[in-house]
Formats: C-alpha cells, structure tokens, sequence
C-alpha cells in the first residue's frame, strides 16, 4: 500500500535527519531518549497493571480458599440451628455449587508446657480444595491414627511456630463459654490430636491461625449440638455473582440468617487491593505523561533542524495542513515505536515473572513469595491507545510550529 506524502516524509525524518553532521547526531540522540521515554512509561505502566491484577487474584483466591465466596451464618452469635434442613435449602439455591458446614471457635493448642499458641479451630467434612492443593506435607484427611488420634491439618507458619512435624501429638484446649456467664470456674474441654498434614499458602496471617479438622470432632470438643454449625462456607459456579447470591438469600431466609459476601468478611485485605489498584497506576501514569511532553522537544529540535527543508516543500505547494499533518504523524510514529518496544517488554518481563518468579517478596508483607501476575489483553490495548493519544497531543504544538513557517525565511535559515 503506497504511503501519503506526510506519512512518508515522517518515516524519512525517523530514520535519518539530513543536516549538519553534529546535529545529525545529536538529533538522533534525542529521537532515541524519546522513543525511549514513551517504551519505559508504557512497559512500567503494563507491568504495575499486572502485578496489581495477580495481587488482586492472588489474595481472592487465598481467601476463598479459607472460607468460601459467601459465608451464611446467625446474626445472634450463636450456632445456626436446623443446620441439615438449611444445607438443603442453600444448594438447592441458584448458582451454588457447593455447601460447606462449618464449626469453627477460638481454642489453644499446645505441643509442651512452653510451646502453646492460640488458634481458629476449623471442624469442617473435607479439607477445603484450595489448601489440598497446597499441602507440604502429610494428608488432607482427618481420620484417626493407629493410636486412635483424630487429625490436624495446620498451617506451615504456626508449625515453625511450635517445632510441629506430620506424626507430632498435641492437644486441643476448647476456650468456649456455653454457659452464658464470664466466669473461668469452668475447666476448658481437651482432646488430644496428631498432627495429619501441613499447608503452606503464604498467606502469614491464615497460615499461622487456622487449624482444621473433622467435622463431628470438632462438634464435640466445641460442645456443638448434632445439628449445629458455625456457619455455612457456599462456592458459587459463578463469581461474579456473589453480591447477586447473598442479596437472594438474606431475602428468601431472612432473620436470623444473614448471608456476606467474601469482601465483607475479609473487608480490610480487598480495601488494601483496591488501593493499591487506584495509586499505583496513576503514579506510573505520570511516565508516560512525562515521556509525551518530552516528545515536544524532540519535534521542534527537528523543526529546527529541518527548517530549510519546511520551506522547500512550502515553496512547491506543501499546505500548512500537510504540514501539521506530516509533524503530528512524526509524533505518532515516535510514540507508536516507543509504545510497541514497551507493550513487547512487558510482556517478555512478565512471561519471565510467571515461569520464573524472579521477583521475591516477603510473605508476611505481601502474603506470598513472589509477585503475582496477570497478563490481560485489554490492559495493553487501552495503554498502547493512552500513550498514543498523549503522543498526538503533544505532537500538536509543534505542528502547529511548523505550520506558520514563512517559506523565504526558510530557505534562508542557516
């Protein structure tokens, strides 16, 4: 396809500026920084994107992997009644997929007299999938060991904590009150455990906290009645649908059951995401701004450079139509390489991050050991057309420069 004449003239410019031979080189120079400029602005800007959107993935996926996607429980603090006949109404709801019973109090364990921390204790049927994914060690299963032990699944943080291995004995102290007074007169119940399996997720907080066995075990030493539950963990087929879910079924249900979303539960962590996903965007942003409005300088050093040659096309017929056209796809073509070198590092820098994790963070800061990310297409797509739409505004200035250019003192310019 053969090129306009502006377009043509602009690639001309890119690829070599006629002149004196140091301003040649010095214009050169100056086209490369600003090339420059717009790929590290848009490779910065692609890469902060990512990095945000695996945190944002990373951390929901954790999260969900403790708990669920909504979490239906009493609004009287005190153990969901019927618990059989509710299980039955929440997955026979629209778009759940699975229903978790849940029993879960505050209760200490200890491994000796001087190794003792206090733990989330979580009876539930299975091990939720998520943390079977990420065992270290043992077994997702409860069951009893030839000592007729019943098993833990504990996190890999609080078994630092405590010098636990898989086979280790320890004991369970229930902390709960059910009699309805403050009063310590009351020995805690105890129930011997062995140590099943380990979980390392990295989530520091969860990993050092929640401590998960058996269902009815767990009934039983947090005196919960056969048909009583903490609350009901619900995974939906569609996540998207959580609000939509929750909102149904606090209609249907209604007092005392109240239903929340994941991002009510845990409020905190996704308010921290959000955060982090509304900053440091804009801060990077800044970059390729900056790299734009270099662009300005870099156009007119070619104006002047070219002023002889301004007056030249002038003076056989170029409008000063053409003429802004010709410096504003000057502009264009600068931004658009710049912008295609940043897109193509990006992406190979982010390929690298994903097979790699050449990126190590700490996990007690940022909940995992490497930075997460997530390549999405339509992230490239919006910053290639930012950084091309501010390189065309910048552009335009200079355009108009060369548009007023008097062709006789052009020619003459030295």
């Amino acid at each position: 396809m053969a090129l306009r004449f502006e377009q043509f003239v602009a690639l001309r410019y890119l690829r070599q500026a006629r002149g004196r031979e140091e301003g040649r080189r010095f214009l050169h120079f100056v086209t490369y920084v600003s090339v420059g400029g717009v790929a590290v602005g848009v490779a910065a800007l692609l890469l902060a994107l990512s990095i945000v959107r695996g945190f944002s993935r990373e951390i929901e996926q954790k999260i969900v992997g403790f708990g669920a996607h909504v979490q239906v429980e009493s609004l009287t603090d005190t153990p969901v009644q019927g618990a059989t006949a509710l299980a039955y109404g929440l997955a026979a709801e629209e778009g759940v997929a699975r229903v978790a019973p849940v029993v879960q109090e505050f209760a200490l364990l200890r491994r000796s007299a001087t190794h003792i921390d206090g733990i989330a204790l979580v009876g539930t049927d299975t091990l939720p999938p998520y943390l079977a994914r990420h065992l270290v060690e043992g077994t997702a299963r409860f069951g009893p060991n030839p000592e007729g032990l019943p098993g833990l699944v504990i996190g890999s943080r609080l078994a630092r904590l405590l010098g636990l291995k898989v086979g280790d004995r320890v004991t369970a102290f229930s902390m709960r009150n059910t009699g309805g007074d403050l009063s310590f007169s009351r020995l805690p119940r105890v129930k011997p455990f062995y140590v099943a399996g380990i979980y390392e997720t990295s989530f520091a907080n969860f990993d050092e906290l929640y401590v998960f066995t058996d269902l009815d075990v767990a009934r039983a030493l947090l005196e919960y009645g056969p048909d009583e539950v903490t609350r009901f963990d619900l995974t939906l087929d569609d996540p998207s649908r959580i609000e939509a879910v929750a909102e149904r079924i606090n209609e249907r249900w209604g007092y005392p059951i109240m239903a929340r979303t994941i991002y009510e539960v845990y409020h905190s962590y996704f308010a921290w995401v959000n955060l982090q996903q509304s900053i440091i965007p804009l801060v990077i942003g800044v970059i390729i701004l900056v790299a734009a409005f270099n662009l300005i300088g870099t156009l007119l050093m070619i104006i002047l450079e070219k002023t002889r040659e301004i007056g030249v096309l002038v003076s056989l017929g170029a409008s000063p139509k053409r003429l802004r056209r010709l410096y504003l796809w000057l502009g264009l073509l600068i931004g658009g390489v710049g912008t295609l070198i940043g897109e193509g590092l990006a992406l190979a820098l982010a390929l690298v991050q994903q097979r790699y994790g050449v990126i190590p963070l700490p996990p007690e800061a940022y909940y995992m050991k490497t930075a997460p990310v997530e390549i999405n297409p339509l992230d490239f797509a919006l910053v290639a057309l930012v950084a091309l739409s501010l390189c065309a505004a910048a552009a335009y200035i200079p355009a108009r420069v060369a548009a007023r250019i008097e062709p006789i003192r052009a020619i003459r310019f030295y």
